[in-house]
């Protein structure tokens, strides 16, 4: 084994470790769009469905059927037809849906069904069970439109669901439903797996879809300025969702968006749109810091918040290689279990990817900002930045006037963000008598 993997490995794996221990005991709601199977992409979704399953977490799996059912249809010689971006059900396609469901269900258990050599498969069984999870009432006629067998979602079997997956197996839903009387409804996989992960309150609502996520500035096209926001507050997606024209098509900005809202306030925390075109992107969004498409998060779920004594651990792995290179003053454990009130800390799923502290001087009105550190594989992100106002905050809550750092190696970072550089002499007295004249430190102070 080359000496050039391991470098490479080694850290890679440690740095995926903790989001596997995150997500252990989980439960991930996966939709599947047809368009994703039809383009030939199950294989390799379903090693990583395998993956994801064999680390401990659990999965409902639904999948669509969009265009197999339109093969099926123009194979008749009838037209697919929508309104409201819901396909119009009469009884040719209600068969046809009906076909296309049982062949994929087929294609899907097969996949899970074969443990591959030489790939993360191999010697894998995933035990797949299917069942009448859905209890389904018609759409009706909206507008003057009769959508004939196409259904909602009236209800959901969540403590049947609960119990198979307790059972080790994945559980796999087609989007049809049935009413009590025992009639068929075609539904929509957005709908369907939206009302699973509501029902029960899975962890992640995930789309594999044909878009890559949703853009900072939606209105313009594909660019290095208009990369993909890979992480999209409740309120700030529902603004969006309200400026947007109502969704007809899968790939319109609202159509997967208007879902993971309507998750994300029933109480679903994380809800993703991912594209099924990268290969291993459910693996990079959920094991990866930044991810690759679009999380709709909660408020609620804010990850700055004040240091506990349960965050010691992380603070001190996060700034160690910082005090290594000599970027910050060493502090030891009981310096930093001491002072952990004073500490705020940035955290993505349970792992700390920055921090800081803040120690006010009452009589001068002002605060040293100390250790502020971001991890290497978080900088650039605006996580320094969220720091750094949630420390002004704090300083301003507290009546100070002003902030000021110490600092050897990042002075223009901070002047960049409105601090100004002053003589060591200005620190107030207490400080002032700590100074370590041979490190030399610029001052630099910032009025809040």
């Amino acid at each position: 084994m080359s000496t050039v993997f391991n470098f490479t490995f080694v850290p890679w794996f440690r740095s995926v470790a903790p989001y596997i221990h995150t997500h252990r005991g989980k439960t991930f709601v996966v939709g599947l769009a047809g368009e994703a199977i039809a383009a030939g992409k199950l294989q390799n979704i379903a090693q990583d469905l395998a993956l994801i399953q064999s680390m401990g977490v659990k999965i409902v799996l639904v999948h669509g059927f969009r265009p197999q059912v339109n093969e099926q249809l123009a194979a008749k010689g009838h037209e697919a037809r929508y309104s409201h971006g819901i396909r119009i059900t009469d009884e040719v396609a209600l068969d046809s849906a009906q076909e296309a469901a049982g062949q994929l269900r087929y294609e899907i258990e097969a996949a899970f069904s074969q443990g591959l050599p030489n790939t993360p498969m191999a010697g894998s069984t995933v035990r797949v069970i299917s069942g009448n999870f859905i209890t389904a009432r018609p759409v009706g006629v909206v507008d003057g439109v009769d959508f004939k067998h196409s259904g909602l979602v009236r209800k959901v079997d969540a403590a049947g669901i609960r119990r198979t997956l307790d059972f080790g197996a994945m559980v796999l839903m087609s989007p049809f439903g049935f009413s009590p009387t025992g009639e068929a409804f075609n539904l929509t996989m957005e709908e369907v797996a939206t009302s699973v992960a509501i029902s029960i309150q899975a962890d992640k609502l995930i789309f594999l879809t044909e878009i890559p996520g949703i853009r900072i500035d939606s209105e313009l096209p594909e660019s290095e300025d208009n990369p993909i926001d890979t992480e999209l507050p409740l309120d700030a997606a529902e603004k969006l969702l309200a400026s947007l024209p109502p969704a007809q098509k899968p790939t319109d900005t609202a159509f997967y968006l208007q879902h993971c809202v309507k998750a994300c306030k029933g109480g679903v925390e994380r809800n993703h749109i991912l594209p099924f075109a990268l290969d291993g992107s459910l693996l990079l969004e959920v094991y990866v810091h930044d991810g690759v498409g679009t999380m709709v998060i909660d408020e609620k779920l804010e990850s700055l918040r004040e240091a506990t004594v349960d965050d010691i651990g992380g603070i001190l792995q996060l700034i160690e290689p910082f005090e290594r290179d000599g970027t910050l003053v060493k502090r030891d454990r009981n310096e930093i279990e001491r002072d952990v009130g004073h500490y705020t800390v940035i955290e993505h799923d349970g792992v700390i990817f920055g921090c800081a502290a803040l120690y006010p001087y009452p009589e001068a009105r002002t605060a040293e900002m100390a250790a502020l550190t971001v991890s290497p594989q978080s900088q650039s992100q605006g996580d320094g930045e969220r720091i750094l106002k949630r420390i002004e905050h704090r300083a301003k809550a507290m009546g100070l006037d002003s902030i000021f750092v110490l600092t050897t190696r990042t002075m223009h970072w901070f002047l960049k963000r409105g601090f100004q550089q002053v003589n060591p002499d200005w620190l107030p007295e207490a400080r002032k008598r700590k100074y370590n004249w041979d490190r030399k430190s610029q001052v630099l102070v910032k009025k809040i």
